[in-house]
């Protein structure tokens, strides 16, 4: 990861754009151009790739003048807390941790197909007060371009609430976003998409906190005896289905390591 004071960060951004291709060029100098114009910004960092990236990109331009924040809640799983901790503290950002209490929505415990519209409804909220408090009229995301493709009532909620999408503003795509993120030497450039726990609940299911902490017990049982990256353990009641990235079946290809789990 490119490392320094802001004006060398900076430095070292524009020293790899010969790397890029025109077009990731252009997009990567917009999205810089339109984060420096917010002055200040809150940055609505998961840990994720997308986020990661916007999050390092207005640390370069903003420098004190943008702030990390993440959302603890128990759909969050703990492991995703402490990365976004980690890797906050390598980029040099202000990170602030707020709790989000979506499990107190019944429209969110209900677990309709609309179900992130409530989740990220409260999140927009939390961000909002959080935002006045500190004087900070800006919130930015991670969301990319083909994040707003197909069903996505999440992006909806966020957008009633004002935040604002540098990465998709500019139709910068998840393709290029791991491009833009390996040549800054992001660390989880390639880290796969990771949804809350509760997208591992079939809709019209209830969400409980009891629900959510065995997904996440048995994801973490599952990792620390196969390695397994790209993973879901979606709770179907009374059985669980068990889903890998094709790259990585052949992590379970041992019967007494498929006996234990």
């Amino acid at each position: 990861m490119l490392t320094g004071n802001n004006d060398e960060l900076l430095t070292g951004v524009n020293r790899i754009f010969p790397e890029m291709s025109p077009t990731l060029r252009y997009k990567t100098e917009s999205v810089l151009k339109e984060i420096k114009s917010f002055a200040k910004v809150i940055v609505a960092f998961s840990g994720g790739v997308d986020s990661t990236l916007v999050t390092f990109l207005a640390k370069v331009v903003l420098d004190e003048n943008a702030i990390a924040v993440t959302a603890d809640s128990p759909s969050l799983p703990a492991k995703e807390l402490d990365e976004a901790r980690q890797l906050a503290k390598e980029i040099g950002i202000k990170h602030m941790i707020i709790r989000t209490d979506e499990l107190e929505d019944p429209s969110y415990l209900a677990n309709p197909s609309n179900r992130c519209y409530f989740c990220k409804k409260e999140l927009g909220k939390k961000l909002k007060l959080l935002a006045s408090d500190i004087g900070i009229s800006v919130i930015i995301d991670g969301t990319n371009a083909d994040d707003l493709k197909g069903h996505r009532p999440g992006a909806t909620a966020l957008s009633e609430q004002g935040v604002r999408r540098p990465l998709s503003d500019v139709g910068m795509t998840k393709a290029e976003v791991r491009e833009l993120s390996r040549l800054l030497g992001l660390p989880n450039y390639d880290k796969p998409s990771m949804p809350c726990l509760s997208s591992r609940v079939q809709y019209g299911q209830v969400i409980t906190p009891e629900r959510l902490w065995r997904i996440e017990r048995s994801e973490n049982f599952i990792r620390s005896v196969t390695g397994v990256k790209d993973l879901r353990v979606r709770d179907h009641g009374n059985s669980a289905r068990i889903e890998v990235g094709r790259d990585e079946r052949h992590l379970f290809f041992n019967e007494d390591l498929l006996d234990r789990i």
